[in-house]
């Protein structure tokens, strides 16, 4: 019987450990905190309309809620996927933007004075890089989808609950995947070392 060489095999099975315990977390803590956060904001249509939130409160998504936009308003597109581009409004107001619609039209011109609208609280697209958001992370900012679009736009999507990611069942077996890996990987080279 080969034996095992200590300090290696201490690292490995430390790293290994920590990627169990990842797993762990991810499915016994992280998913059913996020599976009930999800239950909450499944109901959240439903709820009265509330004032639109100054500051990111991810308990308020696809709430209802209104908002009075001040001039200037400055209108910009941004990709909507399989619904062309959104037309976002940014008030006079540097915590309240709007989504005003939708245009298959990407040279779409959208002209609006602002005022009082309706809709439901989502998430303000993010400009910035990947990089970026990694180096500085911040909750998203909150954005009012008009439920009614403005005159020339389509409607806006309804609220989805799809749309907000759940990914920490796949997380899970990911990191027992890596810890398996990194086992037999450690195994086969120890398996392979010269004697001595």
């Amino acid at each position: 019987m080969r034996r095992l060489p200590f300090l290696p095999t201490l690292l490995v099975g430390l790293a290994v450990t920590a990627m169990i315990a990842l797993g762990l977390w991810q499915l016994l803590d992280r998913r059913p905190r996020k599976l009930a956060f999800l239950e909450q904001l499944a109901g959240n249509p439903s709820l009265p309309p509330v004032a639109f939130p100054r500051i990111p409160d991810e308990r308020l998504l696809f709430r209802r809620a209104t908002a009075t936009c001040r001039p200037p308003v400055a209108i910009r597109l941004a990709g909507a996927g399989a619904a062309g581009f959104r037309a976002i409004a940014t008030c006079n107001d540097p915590d309240l933007t709007v989504q005003l619609g939708t245009t298959r039209d990407p040279k779409a011109r959208v002209t609006w004075g602002g005022g009082t609208v309706a809709g439901y609280i989502g998430h303000a697209p993010d400009g910035r890089s990947l990089i970026g958001a990694a180096l500085h992370p911040q909750p998203p900012r909150p954005m009012l989808i008009a439920t009614t679009p403005l005159a020339g736009l389509s409607a806006n999507a309804p609220p989805d609950i799809d749309s907000v990611p759940n990914n920490h069942l796949a997380y899970g077996v990911q990191w027992f995947f890596f810890a398996g890996v990194a086992t037999v990987i450690y195994l086969l080279a120890v398996r392979r070392r010269p004697n001595g």
